[in-house]
């Protein structure tokens, strides 16, 4: 597993939320967050976009067993790496947009560059 913040959850709840924010990052773009969890899901969105600049078949499986949908994965390979290819990392931004109302969380919102 990737950073070390326990975020509040069991390991499996953990596992799976960042899986899911992940794959909804490489799906939409960008995704309204806690700025922990943005730290979190930053890391582990860099390495699928590593693998998917790498291409093999050993790390087309890594991507696949790790996002949630299908299509992601192949967007991820098609659309998104290729885009990537002549850079070395930061492909996320992080921007803080300030407390949240209910329990002034610190908020940002995590996208790819």
């Amino acid at each position: 597993m990737a950073g070390s913040r326990k975020l509040g959850r069991t390991s499996d709840h953990r596992k799976a939320m960042l899986r899911a924010m992940v794959t909804f990052l490489l799906e939409n773009g960008k995704i309204e967050t806690t700025v922990t969890r943005a730290k979190e899901v930053r890391i582990m969105a860099e390495k699928m976009i590593t693998l998917g600049k790498e291409g093999s078949l050993h790390s087309k499986r890594q991507v696949f067993a790790y996002v949630t949908k299908e299509g992601v994965a192949k967007k991820l390979f098609d659309e998104i790496a290729p885009k990537y290819a002549d850079k070395n990392g930061g492909y996320t931004r992080i921007i803080k947009i300030g407390p949240r109302r209910g329990d002034a969380a610190e908020m940002a919102i995590i996208q790819l560059v």
